[in-house]
């Protein structure tokens, strides 16, 4: 958090509906730790929003947040990976260049 935080300034998420993505949940540690951080930001109400989770994983998930949409929840889970076509990890120094480059684009404003 503290690599990316110089790119955007820290959010007030008081009485603000969240809405948390993630490309899929194996477990569910790194998301129930995300998800117990928002909340004691005392939001509106916290939504995460996955495209696959075993149902198992969701379990744990649903005490610390509003609402769960799940696209899938597939009975034999290996890996979140399975569920892609491609499914290449990006590390923290992508991410970072990547961020950079959206940075820079110009901001499209509807007419």
């Amino acid at each position: 958090v503290h690599s990316f935080r110089s790119f955007f300034p820290k959010a007030n998420l008081k009485a603000r509906t969240v809405i948390l993505t993630d490309d899929g949940i194996a477990t569910g540690s790194t998301v129930l730790a995300a998800l117990t951080f928002l909340k004691s930001q005392n939001p509106k109400e916290v939504i995460l929003a996955v495209p696959v989770a075993p149902s198992d994983s969701l379990i744990p998930l649903r005490q610390v947040c509003d609402e769960i949409v799940c696209l899938a929840q597939p009975r034999f889970f290996r890996s979140v990976g399975e569920f892609y076509r491609h499914f290449e990890q990006v590390d923290d120094d992508q991410f970072i260049q990547k961020l950079r480059n959206w940075i820079k684009q110009p901001v499209a404003h509807p007419k």
